[in-house]
């Protein structure tokens, strides 16, 4: 345990970042596996209404520096890949 004040204080923010980080990447998880199910059913009309949530989660999670710049916009392009090829079965 920290002794002076503002390491004190220091661990009190950890704490409720490390709370409100864990919340946002619960909720972006959840809403990548309603993108992958949507898209796994086969209704267009949904799925592109999931991935539009989903891409502006990712991009919340990058405002917030949750996630990297480059992690969010490998996971967008994936996502959309999904979308293409489930759009376009060849």
């Amino acid at each position: 345990m920290p002794t002076m004040q503002s390491a004190k204080k220091r661990l009190r923010q950890n704490i409720k970042q490390n709370l409100r980080n864990r919340t946002y990447r619960s909720a972006l998880k959840t809403q990548l596996k309603k993108f992958l199910s949507v898209v796994k059913e086969g209704n267009a009309q949904a799925a592109q209404e999931e991935l539009r949530l989903t891409v502006k989660k990712i991009d919340k999670g990058v405002a917030k520096n949750i996630l990297h710049k480059n992690t969010a916009s490998r996971k967008k392009s994936r996502l959309t890949k999904k979308f293409n090829q489930m759009k376009t079965p060849a």
